[in-house]
């Protein structure tokens, strides 16, 4: 494979008495978009919090950009340049937009050429620079979400389901986004539930099922090869 900027190699991890991840081995190539996929359940989240700390990896070793970042704290991580979309968004309700946007900058200072682009991706968020968070619609919080972790350049961004539960008008604001920020030589990997969202997005795809890898290969072969997609998946998302 090409240049990898993420590599997980035999990863195990639990959440209490549950063993969740149960050797997981992925390569994230450098400059391109990852699609994590798999059915609900089978450790995709699990994966993206143990990549960035929040849980620990009791087995395996991570690492990015040449280094082992197994044993460091999540602060570390960051500062390394991960940044991370929950899929609870993880935005501050009582806080400004302006605010939110100013404590996800590493250097504690947002620069306007970011923040303008920020305004381009996002134009709502421009009109509510000012109000409370917690006062945003649910696409509008989601926005926030992901141009909290685009406040700085990051050499790996962890995406879990930007798209979910939302209007299909958003839906195209944040995959516009989201190209924009892979056009610009990004590295992603990125859990999407929205198999039209991951095809439009995807350069690679990983497969999950029952807290491993299954497969992985291009996004394009697993697009257009029905089959497959219900081998891995259970389900044929051909035309989705």
């Amino acid at each position: 494979m090409s240049d990898t900027i993420l590599t997980l190699t035999g990863v195990q991890a639990d959440i209490a008495q549950y063993h969740i991840l149960q050797g997981v081995d992925l390569a994230v190539p450098r400059g391109a978009v990852t699609m994590l996929l798999g059915r609900n359940g089978v450790g995709k989240t699990t994966t993206l919090r143990t990549i960035m700390g929040h849980l620990v990896a009791r087995q395996g070793v991570i690492g990015f950009d040449g280094m082992d970042i197994t044993a460091r704290a999540t602060s570390a991580r960051a500062r390394l340049g991960i940044g991370y979309v929950p899929e609870n968004m993880g935005i501050f309700s009582d806080l400004t937009v302006e605010e939110n946007m100013v404590l996800a900058a590493v250097s504690g200072r947002l620069l306007a050429e970011r923040r303008d682009r920020i305004f381009a991706a996002f134009p709502p968020l421009r009109t509510f620079w000012t109000s409370d968070a917690g006062t945003l619609s649910g696409g509008q919080k989601q926005m926030l979400s992901i141009a909290r972790a685009m406040a700085e350049d990051r050499k790996l961004y962890l995406i879990d389901e930007p798209t979910k539960g939302l209007a299909p008008a958003i839906i195209s604001t944040m995959v516009a986004a989201l190209r924009e920020l892979k056009d610009g030589g990004a590295s992603i990997l990125l859990v999407e539930q929205n198999f039209a969202v991951a095809r439009a997005l995807g350069d690679h795809a990983a497969v999950m099922d029952d807290g491993r890898i299954v497969w992985s290969g291009e996004m394009s072969e697993l697009a257009d090869d029905a089959g497959l997609q219900e081998r891995l998946m259970g389900l044929s998302m051909e035309g989705k």
